[in-house]
């Protein structure tokens, strides 16, 4: 079959006596939901595209943990990570990537005090780096000349201060990139971090999801870019809310880039 995705994991690596560029952290929302799988699978025909050796944990890897942190319950997020830096150690990994701000948050920068060391990649700066390399190329194709507005994610940008790489990936797509009154340093939270994403509505007149969706419409964009899968399900909500699911679309950066290139 000509469309089957090639993902090694770590073991099979480990069997042959070889080690990946880089292990690609899928995350829960990755794994498991029907909508994020999408952008996992864009993302693998990316790096198989751009002819990067990786592999994942598959069965080995575990929540990181930031919903348990988050929440308050530190317990289950030290058993949690400390299970995965076992695990990645035994592998001698150096180098992760992955397409949740969440996971990369956690691994990055709580991940070090409990022995896990690592350089950590958001995937929209794993992408423009092979951009950069010249193993990837990334065009306009169906993008080209669309209104798109880009939604920072918050553990990607003010979290972490990045706000350029999936910006220049989106130029790159040469779209008319509109911001939101609301964005980098000032963005909006999509309202799913700090497990919000799993607890019932508090009581307000409205949802912060439904709020920043108005925001992402009202710049007249027909595509909202995302860097997250929490951000993908709020936005997505957010736009049926509005009852604008015939005329806008949320999309991860990662899938524009491959559905541009029709992989």
């Amino acid at each position: 079959m000509e469309n089957t995705l090639k993902v090694p994991t770590m073991a099979e690596f480990m069997a042959q006596g070889k080690k990946p560029e880089v292990l690609f952290w899928v995350g829960c929302a990755g794994s498991f939901d029907d909508r994020a799988k999408k952008i996992t699978k864009a993302f693998v025909k990316l790096l198989n595209k751009a002819g990067v050796e990786f592999a994942v944990l598959g069965t080995e890897e575990s929540c990181t943990g930031d919903p348990a942190k988050r929440a308050g319950n530190e317990f289950l997020f030290q058993m949690q990570a400390t299970t995965n830096i076992e695990v990645m150690n035994a592998y001698e990994v150096k180098k992760i990537v992955t397409a949740c701000p969440h996971c990369f948050n956690t691994i990055a920068n709580e991940y070090p005090e409990l022995g896990g060391n690592y350089e950590v990649m958001h995937h929209t700066q794993f992408l423009k780096s092979l951009l950069n390399e010249g193993r990837l190329k990334v065009e306009g194709g169906k993008f080209k000349g669309k209104k798109i507005t880009f939604h920072d994610p918050c553990y990607l940008g003010r979290a972490n201060g990045e706000y350029e790489a999936p910006r220049d990936l989106l130029k790159k797509l040469e779209v008319e990139l509109v911001e939101m009154k609301r964005c980098k340093t000032k963005g909006l939270c999509c309202g799913a971090g700090g497990a919000q994403m799993f607890k019932e509505a508090e009581p307000g007149t409205k949802e912060i999801n439904i709020e920043r969706t108005e925001e992402a419409i009202d710049t007249g964009a027909k595509i909202i870019a995302a860097g997250c899968p929490f951000c993908n399900t709020m936005m997505t909500d957010g736009v049926k809310n509005e009852e604008k699911e015939g005329e806008v679309i949320v999309m991860d950066v990662a899938e524009m880039i491959a559905s541009a290139q029709d992989l």
